[in-house]
């Protein structure tokens, strides 16, 4: 076990072949879901972040000076750089893209533990990482789905007053916030589109809030955001 810990031709061939694979496990998910940062991505991510512990660790071990984690430190920090290219705002001001750059920051890490050899915490992180990207999505779709809180975009006919929509969903026991205007609404058509947070009074499913919206005369188009 010691053997595959040192840096030898062996050690760095297995920690350049097992952050591969690992990355590639945790981008799995990504790639099939079409997400910004796919497969190729998070293999490239594990891939760097363990050559960088590696060379680390060679500096460290070679010339006898040095931090051996410096480098690694910049890693962590650094990846915070392409993550932020993965998350976007949508034109209705709906975040996308935090999970992606959660899962590449994660990726980065597992590089860094098999980078210096430290093989159980990669592979243990590594499955928790997937299990989090695949299995705990339907959870998390079903709690998102049970809470009172939705956030909606909505537009509204022509020359449909906004009161008109907030006097609607007070008399359905909604509490209304977080009301954003949409900027590239058009005064010529005299479509009202925003978003807004809705609080329901009692428990009811997302679509059950969605249908009630729907009900009120002037509202043109609805979705939840």
């Amino acid at each position: 076990m010691l053997t595959i810990r040192e840096l030898t031709y062996t050690s760095i061939f297995i920690r350049i072949l097992v952050s591969i694979l690992l990355g590639g496990m945790i981008g799995l998910d990504r790639g099939l879901k079409n997400r910004p940062a796919g497969l190729r991505t998070y293999m490239l991510v594990c891939l760097g972040a363990c050559i960088v512990m590696i060379t680390n660790q060679y500096v460290f071990q070679a010339f006898a000076v040095g931090d051996p984690v410096r480098m690694g430190a910049q890693v962590i920090s650094g990846i915070g750089f392409l993550g932020a290219g993965t998350i976007i705002v949508t034109v209705r001001n709906q975040i996308k893209g935090l999970t992606t750059a959660a899962g590449l920051w994660a990726s980065a890490c597992v590089g860094l533990a098999i980078g210096i050899g430290l093989y159980e915490v990669a592979v243990i992180g590594s499955i928790s990482i997937f299990v989090v990207l695949t299995l705990m999505h339907r959870l998390d779709f079903l709690m998102r789905q049970r809470t009172r809180i939705i956030e909606v975009y909505v537009e509204l006919k022509k020359n449909v007053p906004l009161g008109m929509f907030l006097d609607f969903v007070h008399s359905q026991e909604f509490e209304p916030s977080n009301l954003q205007m949409q900027l590239d609404n058009s005064s010529e058509t005299g479509i009202l589109a925003f978003s807004v947070t809705l609080k329901a009074s009692k428990k009811v499913t997302h679509d059950d809030i969605v249908q009630t919206v729907k009900t009120m005369d002037g509202v043109g188009y609805v979705e939840v955001l």
